[in-house]
């Protein structure tokens, strides 16, 4: 299995969580994202999207984070981290969807432009208050709930952990969030959770 990533990527980060928790050798190539490597067309021709992830599996490709995580938690997981039964999935779609849109939307596009400079959706303001949004969700359901879903690590936390993680860097502090914090120390108290790689400033 190969991995198209980005150093500091997130949704990279997600993939190579869950392939760490469970022993799933891997391996990574990586994207020159300053550069504009994914813009080229040798990458447009594995990822349309021009964006990483992209998860080479034999003959299998896939470019969404979110697929790839259903993928692999289903290959190599079974039923654990991505359920079959229709609630079940059901239920931890609901949190990748989150992580795809108020984390991402928010929390990711407010990092990239306190990092970086550059504002993709809007300016700070409204990024973080979209952000914001979503940690709401997550501190919510996260009283009375170790996890995300089903009450078990799946990866619906694994998705959401990558943007909630970095929301200081973001400008959206987590002191507000106590449930957050803790659920974020459960993740990472998991078996074989990798650190992230620190992002350059």
């Amino acid at each position: 299995m190969k991995l198209y990533f980005g150093p500091v990527s997130g949704n990279s980060y997600k993939l190579r969580v869950l392939c760490a928790l469970l022993a799933v050798p891997f391996e990574e190539v990586a994207v020159d994202l300053e550069h504009g490597e994914h813009r080229s067309a040798a990458f447009l021709r594995l990822n349309p999207r021009g964006e990483v992830p992209v998860l080479e599996d034999g003959e299998v490709r896939l470019w969404d984070s979110a697929a790839c995580l259903v993928y692999i938690a289903r290959r190599h997981g079974g039923e654990t981290w991505c359920p079959a039964d229709p609630a079940g999935l059901a239920e931890v779609t609901q949190w990748l969807a989150l992580a795809a849109t108020e984390l991402q939307c928010g929390l990711q596009y407010a990092r990239r432009g306190v990092l970086r400079g550059r504002w993709t959706l809007g300016d700070a303001e409204r990024a973080q208050a979209f952000g914001r949004s979503g940690l709401r969700v997550l501190e919510g359901r996260l009283e009375g709930h170790r996890w995300l879903a089903l009450d078990r690590p799946t990866i619906a936390d694994i998705a959401c952990f990558a943007y909630a993680e970095t929301a200081p860097e973001a400008g959206v502090p987590l002191d507000p969030c106590p449930r957050i914090l803790a659920w974020l120390e459960r993740c990472r108290a998991l078996p074989r959770w990798p650190a992230r790689p620190v992002p350059r400033r």
